[in-house]
């Protein structure tokens, strides 16, 4: 079982800055990648970007150049930093966990962008 909890949302004026935080526990040495994803109500999530065990990162084309996914292995944490952010980033943001055989997703932070 892996639990996962998000934390770091919050209101913030356009063109500012947020870092979400995602804090693993349990069998976090079967964590393969983690994700993470945005909501807006009524809609489906939002692929925003993974970081492998390996360390490799990817980023969907709406955030690339903008926001940055890294981790704290001594923390078992994995960090969002987001950037230049716009009043279209406002949405929940989740992560999530893959392991061989099961998913994982933390409970989401809100992230409200003023314009």
């Amino acid at each position: 079982q892996v639990q996962l909890v998000e934390s770091g949302g919050g209101l913030v004026q356009a063109g500012g800055s947020l870092r979400l935080s995602c804090a693993a526990s349990g069998t976090i040495a079967s964590i393969n990648a983690m994700d993470w994803y945005r909501q807006a109500p009524g809609k489906q999530r939002e692929w925003v970007g993974r970081i492998t065990r390996g360390g490799t990162t990817t980023y969907a084309d709406s955030v690339k150049g903008r926001f940055t996914i890294s981790r704290d292995n001594t923390k078992n944490t994995v960090y969002l930093q987001m950037n230049d952010l716009k009043p279209e980033d406002t949405l929940v943001y989740y992560c999530r966990g893959l392991t061989d055989d099961r998913t994982y997703w933390g409970q989401g932070t809100q992230v409200t962008v003023s314009s």
